[in-house]
């Protein structure tokens, strides 16, 4: 026959025991980076401290938006409003802006994060731009 255990406070583990962390108990974020990455096709919005780490981030297709509507001004200002109401929670008042992509909603998501009361500081453009650009085709070979 098989042994009955009761669960006590004795063998849990660790994992079962631990408090889950609350947005009280993260630590306050006065200033930060905002990195916005947008391409044809989504817009991705990133908030990291000062140091460059990742705290929370946000995109379109997450935000419920499918196919072609994932990479319009719309879904990018939606995100950043988004991500704008989470920063409010740690205490963010100004961030540093780090733009790559040439899609539309560079500009949106910036406007909507900043709309909920964050001042920025600079806007950087780090748009990778290749600097011998594309091949030609090879000679057809008969």
């Amino acid at each position: 026959m098989a042994k009955k255990v009761i669960a006590t406070k004795e063998n849990k583990t660790e994992k079962e025991s631990a408090p889950k962390q609350t947005s009280s108990s993260r630590k306050n974020l006065d200033t930060g980076i905002l990195f916005v990455q947008s391409t044809y096709n989504n817009t991705k919005v990133q908030l990291g401290d000062k140091q460059g780490n990742i705290v929370m981030w946000s995109s379109s297709g997450t935000l419920g938006f499918k196919g072609a509507k994932k990479g319009t001004p719309f879904a990018a200002a939606k995100v950043g409003e988004v991500l704008a109401v989470k920063a409010a929670l740690l205490g963010l008042r100004e961030i540093d802006v780090v733009v790559k992509g040439v899609g539309s909603g560079r500009e949106s998501a910036i406007r909507g994060f900043i709309s909920k009361g964050v001042t920025i500081s600079s806007i950087k453009d780090e748009t990778p731009v290749p600097f011998n650009g594309p091949q030609p085709k090879k000679p057809r070979r008969v």
